[in-house]
C-alpha cells in the first residue's frame, strides 16, 4: 500500500498494517479453528480469508467509527463481519458457473483446492458466520442489533450485492448502457463498502448527519474502487494483480474502459473520489483516516 500521507502527515500505510493485525487476530478467534470437525470446511473458509487480501472493508469500518469518535474494539465485530461477506462473494465469484477463476490474491482460489462443491459451502459458511460475528457487537443507543442486522442483510442480499452479481453474469457479451453499467457497480461493490462505512459509524453511535454523510462517502468510494478496478483489469498484469488480468474483456463484460475509454474513466473515478471528500466535510477534519483510504483507492495499482 502506497505511503502517500495526508496533508497532516498521517500515515497510511502504518495505519493500515496495525488494523490489518487486529482485524486479523479478531478473525482467528472469531472463526472455527481448522480442526475443528468437520476440517475440511474450516480449512477451506481460513484458506481463502487468510490467502492475503488488503482488509479494505474492514479498514474502512474502523476509520468510520474513528471518524464518530467510538473506539476500535467495539467497531471489530462488524469489521470481521464485512470481511467474512467480501470473502465469501470473492469464493463464489471465482467458481467455473460464475468468473470461472483459477487465482485469487495470488494463490489458487477455493474451488482449485478444495474443490466447487467445498467451495459453495465455504462461502456458505463464511456468509453465515458473518451474521454470528456481527450479533457480538453490543449494539447501541441509536443503532440496535435489528439494526446492524438489516443493513448488513439489505447490503449482501439479491436486491444490493447479488443483483451486482446477477446483473454482471446477464450482461457478459451485450452492449450495455453506461447507467446499466452503473447499476452493477452500484451493487456489486458500492454496497458493501457504503455499509462497512455505514456499520463503522453506528458502532460509535454517530448522529444521523454524520451517518448520511458516510453514505455519500461510501457510495462515492465504492463506485470510484470499481471504475479503477475496471482500469486495472486492462493495465495490469496477472502477477501484479495477483488475479487473471483481463479477464474482463475475455468475458466481453462492459467495462468503464470499454464504454467510454481508458482516459475518462480515470477522469470519473477523480470525479468520484472528489465527491467522497465533500461528503466528508462535517467530520471537520477528523476523518483523516477516511480521506487517506480514499486517495489510495484512487492511485493504487493493484
Amino acid at each position: 500500500m502506497s505511503a502517500k500521507t495526508a496533508s497532516n502527515a498521517f500515515d497510511l500505510s502504518t495505519w493500515v498494517a496495525s488494523r490489518s493485525k487486529t482485524v486479523d487476530a479478531a478473525l482467528d478467534r472469531f472463526l472455527p479453528k481448522a480442526s475443528a470437525k468437520p476440517a475440511t470446511i474450516h480449512k477451506a473458509m481460513r484458506y481463502s480469508l487468510f490467502a492475503g487480501g488488503k482488509r479494505m472493508r474492514p479498514a474502512l469500518v474502523l476509520a468510520a467509527a474513528e471518524a464518530c469518535g467510538g473506539k476500535e474494539e467495539a467497531a471489530l465485530p462488524l469489521a470481521c463481519a464485512v470481511e467474512c461477506i467480501h470473502t465469501y462473494s470473492l469464493i463464489h465469484d471465482d467458481l467455473p458457473g460464475m468468473d470461472n477463476d483459477d487465482f485469487r490474491r495470488g494463490k489458487p482460489t477455493n474451488h482449485k483446492v478444495f474443490g466447487e462443491g467445498i467451495a459453495v459451502l465455504a462461502g456458505d459458511a463464511l456468509l453465515t458466520q458473518a451474521f454470528e460475528i456481527a450479533a457480538l457487537a453490543k449494539g447501541w443507543p441509536r443503532y440496535s442489533h435489528r439494526d446492524l442486522v438489516l443493513e448488513i442483510a439489505k447490503a449482501s442480499g439479491s436486491l444490493q450485492l447479488i443483483a451486482g452479481q446477477v446483473a454482471d453474469l446477464e450482461g457478459e457479451g451485450k452492449d450495455l448502457s453506461v447507467p446499466q453499467l452503473r447499476y452493477i457497480h452500484e451493487r456489486k461493490t458500492s454496497a458493501l463498502l457504503c455499509c462497512s462505512v455505514r456499520l463503522g459509524g453506528m458502532s460509535a453511535n454517530c448522529t444521523p448527519v454524520q451517518l448520511q454523510a458516510l453514505t455519500d462517502f461510501g457510495y462515492n468510494v465504492g463506485l470510484a474502487f470499481q471504475v479503477i478496478d475496471d482500469i486495472l483489469d486492462v493495465t495490469q498484469s496477472s502477477e501484479k494483480l495477483g488475479k487473471t488480468a483481463g479477464k474482463d474483456v475475455a468475458a466481453q463484460k462492459a467495462t468503464y474502459p470499454r464504454l467510454v475509454g481508458l482516459e475518462k474513466s480515470k477522469k470519473i473515478a477523480a470525479q468520484l473520489t472528489q465527491k467522497a471528500y465533500a461528503a466528508l466535510k462535517p467530520f471537520k477534519g477528523k476523518a483523516v483516516a477516511l480521506e487517506a483510504l480514499a486517495r489510495y483507492l484512487l492511485e493504487r495499482d493493484r
